[in-house]
């Protein structure tokens, strides 16, 4: 079945987990077969993001109640900036593909306020676009741990082993909660990269895209 002229692909998963990677892989593939690609990723280079951003680094204290709301007003901004806003981009004619969206503050935040209050709280990005597919890579939190490390060496917020097993717990709650209007690919993300995107690629042509 011939594919969809344009995606929205999202990419979901604990730190670590190889999201930014896997992103590229499937960018490049999508170009060689004649696509044009937008890659982005939350929280966004917008000043609302650049607070968020302040809290991981915990330049800024804030509550967990305010993070989520701030992730709700940034992904709002991301959809429907008339710039460079998703929904834009989109009707441009563009394949998206976003390193996280709304199932990150269903795990993240989840762990620490009601999940089902940031599920409500984020209807209205959920309302305005489903993703066509979400990848989850799923590795162990320790996994996790160990390459955020080596790759950076300082810890942001959220970033410790209890944390990120519950994250982990949260993220597949909400896969439970959301499977009837979400269409979730799970794939083991401790393999080697090229294996993944293979694997990422394979379920891309499944879907019955017309």
């Amino acid at each position: 079945m011939e594919m969809k002229k344009n995606l929205f692909i999202v990419f979901e998963g604990i730190d670590g987990c190889g999201k930014s990677t896997q992103v590229k892989y499937l960018s490049d593939h999508l170009k060689r077969i004649g696509h044009r690609v937008y890659s982005t990723c939350e929280p966004t280079d917008s000043r609302i993001g650049s607070i968020i951003r302040d809290v991981f680094r915990q330049q800024i204290e804030a509550d967990h109640r305010t993070i989520a709301g701030l992730f709700v007003a940034d992904r709002l901004e991301h959809l429907l900036n008339k710039t460079n806003g998703i929904l834009k981009v989109l009707e441009e004619g563009q394949t998206v593909i976003c390193d996280r969206y709304y199932f990150s503050s269903y795990a993240y935040q989840g762990v620490h306020i009601s999940q089902q209050w940031v599920i409500d709280a984020n209807s209205l990005s959920a309302n305005l676009l489903r993703p066509d597919l979400i990848v989850f890579i799923d590795i162990d939190p320790e996994v996790s741990l160990k390459r955020i490390s080596s790759a950076r060496g300082n810890l942001e917020l959220y970033e410790t082993l209890s944390n990120l097993v519950k994250v982990r717990e949260k993220y597949f709650e909400a896969f439970e909660s959301q499977r009837q209007c979400e269409n979730i690919f799970i794939t083991d993300g401790n393999r080697q990269p090229e294996i993944i995107a293979q694997e990422i690629w394979d379920e891309i042509e499944k879907n019955e895209w017309h």
